[in-house]
């Protein structure tokens, strides 16, 4: 279960943020597990963003370690992807499985079942929660993750290897939101 912290980050979640965690979020990490959860504020409209983190068969719109990649299925549930990760990181392929996509709810899971790297058992889940930022339509989206602590490595740096990966593609995933939602126009919300 999760305690109300980012895991190694040391943030604190907010009363919405934590309600949607125990809401969608819900790991059960084992004794040799790490687990955590980020929050990413997005100045651009949910449908916005949902289109791009939904995309399970292009994870690279917005995924800035991801080169290529190669599906297999039909884009349902339990559809594979086999990924190509760029250069720089201690993998080249990562092979994944969706595991939940829900377009009403704005849900999407998925499970690592192979590759060249050392995240075994990983599963994440990412939420999109429309919110008004500064008047604005925007979005607050959560990602959760649960994966074992390989040997020779401990729960805190697992975790901080992970999150960081995270937070880089939370980054890559407002950037590039937040461009389109400049190209298009979000109204302001009447207040």
């Amino acid at each position: 279960m999760m305690n109300g912290s980012s895991g190694g980050g040391g943030e604190a979640y907010g009363a919405i943020e934590s309600q949607y965690i125990r809401r969608h979020h819900k790991h059960e990490p084992r004794e040799n597990q790490c687990t955590s959860a980020l929050v990413k504020h997005i100045r651009a409209p949910v449908h916005l963003v949902w289109s791009l983190v939904r995309r399970f068969d292009q994870p690279q719109k917005y995924k800035p370690f991801v080169s290529r990649c190669i599906m297999q299925g039909d884009l349902g549930i339990g559809s594979v992807r086999e990924v190509n990760v760029k250069s720089g990181l201690p993998a080249t392929t990562s092979t994944e499985r969706l595991e939940q996509l829900d377009d009403e709810e704005h849900i999407l899971g998925i499970r690592i079942v192979g590759g060249d790297h050392r995240l075994r058992n990983y599963s994440s889940i990412i939420t999109v929660h429309p919110e008004v930022i500064e008047g604005r339509p925007g979005t607050m989206v959560i990602e959760s993750f649960v994966v074992d602590v390989p040997d020779g490595n401990t729960r805190d740096e697992t975790c901080y290897f992970v999150e960081a990966l995270i937070r880089c593609n939370l980054s890559s995933l407002a950037d590039v939101s937040e461009r389109m939602a400049v190209q298009g126009r979000t109204d302001p919300i009447n207040q």
